[in-house]
């Protein structure tokens, strides 16, 4: 394994699959991150895509993809940690993302892409077992705090599983490639409520035993009381619990507790 814990795809269908993705679904410039070797860069090459942009972390990698790229591909390799990557580096206009995520981070730079404010399409590998959590509904075991952010940012489609033989080295479990698109409904009503509402998610997921109810007490220490007249305005039961609530649901709680505990 390399220093950075790549795992290269060598899996030529999955390789196709992906390259088809993005083709079919690309919207805006493209930004790959953490290309590694080259593997979809070179096929989506083949297919005719060109002028994107890389992003990658490893300089052993960048100095492998500046010596194997044709130089016709007009491609732009940025040297970088994707999570530290200025957003003015970025392509102008609407932008798709493509990755083999590394599993170890997957989530951090998924929540940073979906805060792109020119996101328009992501074709990305997960762990099969994220890729499971992201699309999980209220009220199975699956469904998190991960779960809801997600789901308020964006949709998910499969695209294909991947195993795990697929890989060189091959990691300890499989893969899934997901499409993601931005969510059409916009729970939002600004970069306040925003944030409150991921605060609030992943405060209340942080007490997964408790009520929603119980673990605002527990948190904020606010009457409880007060925190029930919110939660009934919100249309939450007093009895739920984190679990059984939709993202929307989420939402509207956290604009019921703007002036309570935001």
């Amino acid at each position: 394994m390399q220093k950075y814990g790549q795992h290269f795809l060598i899996n030529r269908g999955i390789i196709d699959k992906i390259t088809d993705a993005v083709v079919n679904n690309m919207q805006g410039g493209l930004v790959e991150i953490g290309p590694g070797k080259g593997a979809l860069t070179n096929a989506l090459l083949e297919r005719g895509v060109n002028d994107f942009t890389l992003v990658e972390i490893d300089p052993k990698m960048i100095s492998h993809l500046r010596d194997t790229l044709p130089p016709y591909a007009r491609l732009n390799i940025i040297e970088s940690d994707f999570l530290r990557l200025e957003p003015a580096l970025l392509p102008e206009g609407d932008i798709t993302f493509l990755s083999n995520l590394p599993y170890i981070n997957a989530a951090e730079i998924l929540l940073k892409v979906l805060e792109t404010p020119c996101f328009k399409a992501a074709i990305f590998m997960f762990q099969r077992e994220q890729a499971v959590r992201l699309c999980a509904r209220p009220g199975t075991r699956q469904y998190g705090a991960l779960s809801v952010i997600f789901q308020a940012f964006a949709r998910a489609r499969s695209i294909c599983r991947v195993s795990a033989g697929s890989f060189s080295p091959p990691p300890k479990v499989d893969g899934e490639v997901l499409l993601i698109t931005p969510a059409e409904n916009k729970f939002f009503a600004g970069a306040k409520h925003k944030e409150n509402f991921k605060e609030l998610v992943k405060t209340v997921f942080a007490y997964r035993r408790k009520t929603v109810l119980n673990a605002l007490v527990e948190v904020y220490g606010k009457n409880k009381d007060v925190l029930a007249g919110a939660l009934n305005a919100a249309g939450v039961k007093i009895s739920s619990r984190a679990e059984e609530l939709a993202p929307a649901r989420f939402a509207d709680l956290a604009r019921k507790l703007e002036g309570i505990v935001f």
